[in-house]
């Protein structure tokens, strides 16, 4: 079993058992575990960022229509499938936060968007592993609230990691 088949594994034990789990009770009975692409180390990338030194605040809509504060870090530039794309990380109270919405949206990834949270590696160098991409807690069902991926994020390509969207 790979580090990312445990983690996988472990993430649904919590959501199946936990009383903290995102679920609803009634989803809870029935859940079999959480869909997801198969790992995908073309998108396990370390990108430098280009640091955004405004220190630009940026209000987040969530989806029960508040907004959450963050600050603009930064921009990664890479390459998917041979199309080059950009993505804003921000930062929050609790850390880098990286929304994004892809190709698949509304169809294989859930339409507002999938989150990641980059790990720091070195200066201005971040691991950027899309085989983590979940999805947010609204997700699941209407109980929870959560950012919505800022336009500058929609991704005109594919990234087939990390979660799917969810089906109970």
């Amino acid at each position: 079993m790979t580090e990312l088949d445990h983690l996988r594994k472990q993430k649904d034990a919590f959501f199946a058992e936990d009383p903290a789990s995102p679920l609803l009770e009634e989803q809870m009975v029935d859940f079999k575990g959480l869909h997801y692409f198969a790992e995908n180390s073309a998108l396990r990338l370390t990108l430098k960022v280009e640091r955004d030194t405004r220190g630009e605040r940026f209000a987040i809509t969530t989806t029960g229509g508040d907004t959450q504060t963050y600050t603009r870090y930064g921009r990664f530039h890479f390459t998917v499938d041979g199309v080059p794309v950009t993505l804003t990380l921000f930062e929050g109270a609790y850390g880098f936060f990286l929304p994004f919405t892809d190709a698949l949206a509304g169809r294989e990834t859930y339409p507002a968007g999938r989150y990641l949270e980059p790990e720091a590696v070195g200066a201005d160098r971040f691991l950027v592993d899309f085989n983590l991409a979940y999805n947010p807690y609204c997700a699941y069902n209407d109980r929870w609230s959560c950012p919505i991926t800022p336009a500058e994020n929609r991704l005109p390509v594919a990234i087939r990691a990390g979660e799917k969207v969810f089906h109970d």
